[in-house]
């Protein structure tokens, strides 16, 4: 039965960031950027989060299991206090911003899916079979470029636990959907991930990623699906007899159930579309400025996921044995990984000026950009990351030319450029947990199935080294030299 579950958390968040942007209010406008201020000593409380996720689930898993939420807190804190006291009404400005612009609307876009995919229930007699699970990946793949990676994974996730659930080797099946429905599918249009959408935003065709990085994308879900067949042909044999000869208790054919709710998911599409494409003008909070249009979103996704839960039986859920625990876990993880990465992220931001600028001013090739990209994207936002690298492009290239000839000059005489930016955001977030809204949200529905998914460093060293990076030096090697 599912538990309906409010928004106070959100809603706490949202009042207690607004009390003191009403006290700097005005502060920030006149500020000298941030960015070019700060150390990278800055990003210690960054690191620390990142390693406690790591390191405590490994050896102390009962400790983190009860007191995750206390652990992200202190790095917060520790990050927070000395930042608001030294930089007072800036560190206010960037800490409300990320909040405000950035948090909410990522937990409201993440919840309103997670409930909308949780009422979806994919029915069928399928065996978990090397085959059967490389077309699932497939389709997933595909998919994650219309509905999202996020999407995708929340309605798909399910249905491949259950097709596997009988068998003993079933991790890398996890691993390889989160490399492939979770990240890579998602490369073919601004649906598919966030930084791909705000290129749109910034005059990026619509079509142009699917045009221009289809080739990309085949090459690279055709390597990984190759491997995964392998791979998951290898552990099919290992398998017990009894397990191979597994045949489910009843002959049923494929049957999606909860259909209303792809209701609700086109109308979480049509929002985000929304919220980019129709320019209601800008309020403030205190020193931030947001959007209308964003905030219409993030309410109108809140109803899909309301309304979800009003008209989903709850037979549905319980049959997907969907818990909030998921999305609970992301939600309190993620706002210490947001608010611990502001110095990361402003640093970036700040280019040449910051304490990165010998790595920004020593990117200069597609390669370079590609890499540069991707791995910043495997541990911070790939959206500001992507703009980061979208943005310095654009400057070297076309210095004090408007924005709109400069991205149509970019798109036409150095549209490489462009593509090894988008490939290494959304390939890349593939590299980590954190690289990626569902990367995270996927390991947990998977651990709440019994699944004992490889540590935050066991999933990086076993799999994205091995696997992944091999794979992304063949891209680099055909598209981007």
């Amino acid at each position: 039965m599912v538990k309906k579950k409010n928004l106070l958390f959100f809603l706490m968040i949202l009042v207690l960031s607004m009390i003191p942007s009403f006290l700097f209010a005005g502060e920030v406008d006149e500020a000298v950027a941030l960015g070019a201020k700060l150390s990278l000593w800055w990003t210690l409380p960054f690191a620390g989060i990142l390693l406690s996720i790591a390191i405590f689930p490994l050896v102390l898993p009962d400790f983190w299991h009860h007191h995750f939420g206390k652990v992200s807190l202190v790095w917060g804190l520790v990050l927070l206090i000395p930042f608001l006291i030294i930089y007072t009404g800036e560190a206010w400005g960037q800490f409300l911003e990320i909040i405000l612009g950035d948090y909410v609307p990522f937990i409201i876009l993440l919840w309103s899916l997670y409930v909308v995919g949780g009422g979806i229930v994919v029915r069928g007699s399928f065996v978990g079979k090397p085959i059967v699970n490389t077309i699932m990946l497939f389709i997933g793949a595909f998919f994650a470029s219309w509905v999202g990676t996020t999407g995708a994974s929340m309605i798909l996730i399910r249905p491949l636990l259950r097709a596997n659930r009988h068998r003993d080797h079933k991790v890398h099946t996890v691993v390889f959907f989160i490399f492939l429905v979770s990240n890579i599918g998602g490369l073919l249009t601004p649906l598919g991930d966030p930084p791909l959408f705000m290129g749109f935003l910034h005059g990026v065709p619509f079509f142009w990623t699917t045009i221009r990085l289809l080739p990309v994308w085949l090459l690279e879900v055709g390597m990984l699906l190759v491997i995964y067949f392998i791979i998951d042909s290898y552990f099919y044999k290992k398998e017990t007899e009894e397990v191979r000869s597994h045949k489910p208790e009843k002959i049923e054919k494929l049957k999606i159930v909860g259909l209303h709710n792809f209701i609700f998911l086109v109308g979480i599409i049509g929002g985000v579309l929304f919220s980019g494409l129709v320019n209601l003008g800008v309020y403030h909070v205190g020193p931030v400025g947001l959007k209308v249009s964003n905030t219409v979103r993030d309410l109108f996704l809140v109803l899909m996921g309301l309304l979800s839960l009003k008209f989903t039986a709850k037979e549905l859920y319980k049959e997907n044995e969907f818990t909030w625990f998921a999305i609970e876990e992301v939600a309190i993880l993620f706002a210490a990984i947001f608010v611990t990465m502001i110095p990361a992220i402003d640093i970036l931001r700040a280019g040449e000026e910051g304490a990165m600028g010998s790595l920004i001013a020593a990117i200069k090739s597609p390669a370079h950009y590609y890499w540069a990209t991707g791995t910043l994207s495997s541990f911070l936002d790939n959206t500001p990351t992507y703009l980061t690298f979208f943005n310095s492009a654009l400057g070297k290239f076309f210095v004090g030319m408007p924005e709109p000839q400069a991205v149509h000059l970019l798109l036409t005489k150095k549209a490489v450029f462009l593509e090894s930016i988008a490939t290494g955001a959304v390939f890349m977030g593939a590299n980590t947990y954190i690289g990626n809204a569902p990367n995270f949200m996927v390991k947990s529905i998977a651990e709440e199935w019994g699944i004992a998914m490889p540590s935050f460093f066991g999933y990086i060293l076993k799999y994205s080294l091995l696997i992944l990076i091999p794979t992304f030096f063949v891209v680099m090697f055909i598209f981007f030299v």
